[in-house]
């Protein structure tokens, strides 16, 4: 990253932290404990990230900005709190899931609490920002509600995936570049070409993170491998497979595999798992997040010429290069 835009990041990165923890912070002692909880487990902040270098198309210091920021992740992690419960999950961020440490009421509330300190700092930036948010949480519940019920009978399974992930990761990445440029007084064309760039980028994220738990022998997506097809959860290479791409000795196997209850035993995820990994199902998913992510290069590359426009088109190779 350019110098002085890394500069401007880590000044602002601060603005933010300081503005989230000034928000989770409260009168009732539980709720600002399970508040901080996931605050202060860290994470990326990359949400915040993509609404600063977003701002850099306008004036990066105009007074939305930073609050913006605070929104998308207080958004994000409201989340986190929900999907903890519905996943009955025990560990976030290595550290133990709200859920498990107090009850599921106690992290479904703090959720909820979240996503009204975001709402009350929407307020102050207008109803076009608190329209925005309200249509991508619209899209994030409907994509969970999609991804729990599942594809209808005479849905493409795989469409269906790839609808529920541009509602469930897509929309609030969306969102973090179209807060950052429309706060800062960028263009109309530049907010709609970083909003859409930033749709995409953020499902090649989630694509490449369904690939890094069949292909990473560590926990480099931040979960242990194969976790997806031990919870019997059909991600892009597992539907390539199910869709009948390959025709090897092991093809019929392997899809008879994929529909049964891997979470129990260890012999057939173990098996499973191999087998996925050598199919030409994987390069047919990676080819795919190739695409993803050249498709949001080539709209970035119509932005102006400036270090931020860089920052992006550099996140979309990474994008690809970290699942090999």
């Amino acid at each position: 990253m350019d110098a002085a835009l890394a500069a401007d990041a880590r000044e602002r990165l601060a603005d933010v932290e300081a503005l989230l923890l000034d928000c989770v912070r409260g009168e009732d002692p539980l709720l600002s404990d399970a508040s901080r909880h996931l605050v202060e487990a860290g994470g990326k902040r990359f949400r915040p990230m993509l609404v600063l270098l977003a701002s850099h198309f306008g004036d990066p210091a105009a007074p939305g900005v930073v609050p913006a920021a605070v929104v998308v992740e207080l958004t994000h992690l409201g989340t986190l709190y929900h999907d903890d419960v519905m996943d009955e999950a025990t560990v976030r961020r290595g550290q133990q899931s709200a859920n498990s440490r107090w009850t599921n009421t106690v992290a479904i509330l703090t959720g909820d609490y979240l996503f009204a300190r975001a709402s009350d700092l929407l307020a102050d930036l207008g109803p076009d920002a608190v329209r925005i948010q309200a249509r991508a949480f619209a899209r994030l519940v409907r994509g969970q509600i999609q991804e729990t019920v599942g594809p209808g009978a005479e849905a493409d399974p795989l469409k269906h995936y790839l609808q529920v992930l541009a509602d469930k990761t897509g929309s609030l990445i969306a969102v973090s570049g179209h807060f950052g440029a429309l706060l800062a007084g960028a263009p109309t064309h530049v907010v709609d070409t970083v909003t859409s760039a930033c749709e995409k980028i953020g499902v090649a994220f989630q694509l490449s993170d369904d690939i890094l738990d069949i292909a990473s022998e560590t926990e480099e997506s931040g979960k242990t491998p194969g976790t997806d097809l031990r919870e019997g959860i059909l991600t892009l290479p597992m539907h390539h497979v199910l869709a009948g791409i390959g025709s090897g000795a092991d093809d019929a196997r392997l899809r008879e595999l994929l529909v049964q209850d891997l979470s129990k035993d260890d012999a057939p995820h173990a098996e499973a798992l191999a087998l996925l990994r050598a199919h030409p199902a994987m390069d047919r998913a990676r080819a795919d997040l190739r695409r993803w992510a050249e498709d949001a290069r080539a709209e970035l590359l119509t932005l102006p010429a400036i270090p931020a426009r860089d920052a992006f088109t550099h996140l979309c190779d990474y994008v690809v290069s970290r699942t090999g």
